[in-house]
């Protein structure tokens, strides 16, 4: 059997994460709001199954302090502290489990952004969990991806095919890498991602997937939608859902699209924000949901109890990390049981 990367809802042997530390993107009372953060999410976690997170060199002690008793921790030079894009995809044969090392150059080498340390951390992880790994010549990460287990991935035109990441690169080219490493043999591509995560606005990805649409079992896909039409997002989202609607799986199956509406809030300090309930992390009996301290909370965890109604739907604020660039799922890795 050839490798595969397991859709996110299979079972875990553990959760990964990186820890901030002083950089660009937290600094000062920033970086004290984030690290209480990241621990909320660990911990939530933590519930469902083992944590380690990856620390700076010094900063085990503090982070300890957070975390508590139940994470795991080891310290390795860190950039940054997104888990799911410096660290590997894991990919599975049923018997082995592999790990993709994708080129990471830092969303595509913007200004803000270091990555010398974070361009390693997929072996380092790789290696602390004892697997093989399969080196690709794609810039990529894991937040531009999303797999259906079952032969379907999820991948935004921006990102893969960005001049910032792989110039030169063609979709049959991208597609062909893609399927290699990921086991898939379908790609569904948007044309792009949110406002927030294009320049002008700082720390964005350039449109990772995880934060518009994202598989929630065989056939299904959760996308996010702006009902503000002040919003820009607004028109961006229905694009998006109209085009999911008319696609077939790699199976031949129609896509069954849930359309899960954005937090009542859309913009913060006089900028667009991007926040979404997609950018959650689906892990053994639990679902880790993004909050904003908003009406729309609610209504989100119970779509997402009727999605997966054997599991714990859990909401830690997330405001703080998407102030940062991201979301929930952008700070989790999950390494699949085999």
């Amino acid at each position: 059997m050839s490798f595969r990367m397991p859709p996110e809802w299979a079972p875990h042997e553990r959760t990964w994460m990186a820890w901030p530390g002083p950089n660009v993107t937290f600094s000062g009372d920033d970086l004290a709001e984030s690290r209480r953060a990241w621990a909320s999410v660990a911990r939530a976690v933590r519930r469902f199954e083992p944590v380690t997170m990856v620390v700076g060199p010094g900063q085990a002690e503090h982070a300890r302090t957070l975390l508590g008793p139940d994470v795991d921790i080891v310290e390795r030079e860190l950039d940054d502290a997104w888990m799911r894009d410096i660290g590997p995809t894991f990919v599975s044969d049923g018997t082995r489990l592999a790990a993709v090392d994708w080129v990471f150059n830092g969303w595509g080498a913007q200004e803000w952004a270091s990555w010398e340390h974070d361009s390693k951390i997929a072996r380092v992880v790789a290696d602390l969990a004892g697997v093989s790994v399969h080196s690709s010549a794609l810039v990529n990460e894991g937040g531009g991806i999303h797999v259906d287990g079952e032969g379907t991935v999820l991948l935004t035109e921006t990102v893969q095919l960005g001049p910032e990441r792989n110039p030169g690169w063609t979709k049959e080219q991208v597609e062909t890498e893609i399927h290699a490493q990921l086991g898939t043999t379908k790609a569904i591509w948007l044309k792009r991602g949110l406002t927030a995560d294009y320049p002008p606005h700082d720390f964005g990805t350039l449109g990772h997937v995880d934060i518009v649409a994202a598989f929630a079992g065989p056939g299904v896909i959760v996308a996010h939608t702006q009902p503000d039409p002040s919003h820009p997002d607004h028109e961006i989202c229905r694009e998006n859902v109209a085009f999911l609607k008319s696609r077939t799986d790699a199976r031949g199956r129609a896509v069954e699209v849930v359309e899960i509406p954005a937090p009542t809030v859309v913009e913060e300090d006089g900028e667009w924000v991007d926040y979404s309930y997609i950018n959650h992390y689906v892990c053994n009996g639990g679902v880790v949901l993004c909050a904003f301290d908003d009406p729309r909370d609610e209504i989100a965890a119970d779509t997402f109890r009727r999605l997966y109604p054997d599991r714990t739907v859990t909401l830690v604020d997330a405001r703080t990390i998407f102030a940062g660039g991201g979301g929930i799922h952008c700070i989790t890795q999950q390494q699949p049981k085999v």
